[in-house]
Order: C-alpha cells, then structure tokens, then sequence
C-alpha cells in the first residue's frame, strides 16, 4: 500500500549519535507532505478527467457507431432508390417505344389511307375532267353543226300567220 500523507507525518525516527538536525529534518517532511498531496491531488484529478475522457470516448465512440450504421442504411437507401429509378426510367422508356410504336404505326397506317383517298381521287378527276370534256365537246358539236345553220336560214312567213288568225269575238 502507498504511503499517505499522515503516514509520512507521523513517521518516527530513532536518534542516533551525531544524527541529523531534527528541525531541518521536519522542515523537509513537511514539504515532502505538502508536495506528496500536491501530487496525490493531481492524481486525482487526473484520474477523474481521465475517467472522464473514457465516458466521452465512450460516448464519442457510440456516437461513430450510430454515424456509420447510419450512413450504411443512407448507402443502401441510395442505392435501392437508385436501382428503383433505374427499374422506374428502363419501363419509362419501354413505354416511350410502344407509344412511339403505336403513332409511327398509326401515322403510316393513315399515310397510307391518305395515299389510296389520293388515288382514288386522282381517277375520279380523270373520269370527271374526261365526262366534262366529252359534254363540252359534244356541246361544241352542237353548236358547229349544219343544224344551226339551216335554222337560221328556214324563215317564216307572217303573212300567212296573219291569215290564219282566229274570228275574233
């Protein structure tokens, strides 16, 4: 066991023959007393701040613990939420292609209607513009034809006309 300072108070020494001056010898135990609790008393201190840097390590260390529990969870968050966008942006564009399938299909579909109503209208003006040009030509034969001619030349008698009228009542 360690001395105390009471223990170093009330240490006696024997005398001997021509032994130290006992004055001088008190005077030192009382400065080794008071630096020996000087030094117990920093050790004391020093103890209880040591005690409690362990505590705040401890705590410290519970803390880092926590910390890197918590960015394991936040790196796995992250990463599930980026295989679901990833999961969320690859049906995003699957369904981009089935639309842009459906309207490249649709358009050329109605491309193609638009292209036969086209046709269809191109033979119907040929039949009509060869109808329109055959009753005009069939006019135009009308109009040069001799019958016009000898219209014009037939000429009515009103001499007759008046003769043949009617008794008058």
């Amino acid at each position: 066991m360690p001395l105390s300072p009471l223990d170093i108070h009330n240490q006696e020494f024997s005398r001997g023959f021509r032994g130290y001056n006992e004055d001088e010898v008190n005077e030192f135990l009382e400065q080794v007393i008071k630096d020996y609790e000087l030094v117990l008393k920093e050790k004391k201190e020093l103890e209880e701040k040591l005690l409690s840097s362990k505590e705040q390590i401890g705590h410290y260390n519970s803390i880092e613990e926590t910390l890197q529990k918590s960015i394991v969870i936040a790196q796995e968050a992250a990463e599930e939420v980026r295989r679901n966008s990833q999961k969320e942006a690859k049906l995003i564009v699957k369904e981009a292609e089935k639309n842009a399938d459906r309207i490249v299909n649709e358009a050329l579909s109605k491309a193609r209607r638009i292209a036969l109503e086209i046709e269809e209208l191109k033979k119907q003006s040929k039949v009509f513009r060869n109808r329109f040009k055959m009753i005009v030509e069939a006019q135009l034969d009308l109009i040069e034809s001799d019958d016009w001619d000898h219209l014009m030349e037939y000429e009515v008698d009103t001499t007759e006309l008046e003769r043949l009228d009617l008794p008058q009542d």
